[in-house]
């Protein structure tokens, strides 16, 4: 029965992880595009987006994803034979590369909230898809557990990343007609 509870709680702080990596880097956007504004605007918006991000990557996406690794540590050790098993390999590559994600998040959170800007907006939206793709992957690995249906799984990230990729350009087009 433990075990079970500590599953829940592990995918409930995945959820809430991924929720406030998600958020960020809209934030990031929006903290981007306030700094392009006039200095009236800039002096109003700056401080209020600086002030939800810090809320955000302090109150709830730093604690996430130290509790997801907490409980995901506490989860294997109940299924430990799974380390030894190849979609499990994979699968612990892509939450590698999440953690990755996360502290480079991290590096641009704290520019950010020195007024250093070193992304365009359009960047940041296409930083902000990494997330989806390793969520995919992630998601995909853990449920189907095998690596033939992770092949085909890299062929649907990769169908995914070219839509995600296209849906960034059409909206750029769109955004800049208006």
């Amino acid at each position: 029965m433990a075990f079970e509870y500590l599953k829940a709680l592990h995918i409930i702080f995945i959820v809430t992880w991924f929720a406030g990596l998600f958020y960020i880097v809209r934030l990031f956007i929006y903290q981007v595009e306030a700094l392009e504004k006039p200095e009236v605007e800039r002096n109003i918006l700056k401080p209020q987006l600086d002030l939800m991000a810090k809320r955000l990557w302090m109150g709830i996406t730093w604690p996430s994803a130290i509790l997801t690794l907490i409980f995901g540590f506490w989860v294997l050790s109940y299924r430990w034979g799974y380390t030894q098993l190849p979609f499990m390999h994979a699968k612990l590559t892509f939450v590698a590369l999440l953690y990755m994600y996360h502290l480079i998040c991290h590096r641009i959170y704290k520019q950010l909230q020195n007024g250093v800007v070193k992304w365009t907006s359009n960047q940041l939206r296409l930083w902000n898809e990494a997330a989806t793709v390793l969520l995919f992957a992630i998601v995909f690995l853990i449920v189907l557990k095998n690596l033939t249906d992770m092949v085909w799984g890299l062929v649907g990230l990769v169908a995914l990343s070219g839509l995600l990729m296209a849906g960034i350009w059409i909206y750029k087009r769109i955004r800049e007609r208006n």
